[in-house]
């Protein structure tokens, strides 16, 4: 039996300002806008890296979400705003200088790289809607 190809498309982020998103993704980051979707005033952004251009990320409003209540709106709003509502992983080679351009950008430190005792060297950022992005040393020695 051969495996399924199945490949990671996109990924939800959620985002309260898509003006803040863009410039955190665009500029921060690094990664390239593919498109912006408005629809009674709200964004949906989706970004990726350039030379990933298989992989995206949609930032997109969670308020927008079908069949969520009023209750539930507030509590990601909630989550969001202490950041525990979403996470995204990334992988650098170099995570000192990464760090430093995404310190030197302003973006809110969580934490320094560091060598996390579950074998991983990562720091920790939010992006401007409170969602932890950590990044992982990933080297590729072969």
């Amino acid at each position: 039996m051969t495996g399924m190809d199945i490949t990671i498309h996109a990924s939800f982020l959620p985002q309260d300002d898509p003006v803040a998103a863009t410039a955190f993704y665009r500029d921060t980051l690094g990664f390239e806008v593919r498109n912006d979707v408005e629809y009674g005033g709200m964004h949906w952004i989706t970004v990726g890296p350039p030379d990933q251009p298989g992989t995206s990320i949609v930032l997109y409003p969670p308020a927008a979400s079908p069949g969520i209540t009023v209750d539930e709106r507030r509590i990601i709003a909630e989550m969001m705003a202490k950041g525990t509502f979403a996470t995204l992983l990334l992988a650098t080679a170099d995570l000192e200088s990464t760090f430093e351009r995404v310190q030197a950008r302003d973006a809110e430190i969580v934490q320094e790289p560091t060598d996390q005792p579950y074998g991983v060297r990562d720091c920790a950022v939010r992006d401007p809607a409170g969602n932890l992005i950590r990044i992982q040393e990933v080297r590729n020695d072969g």
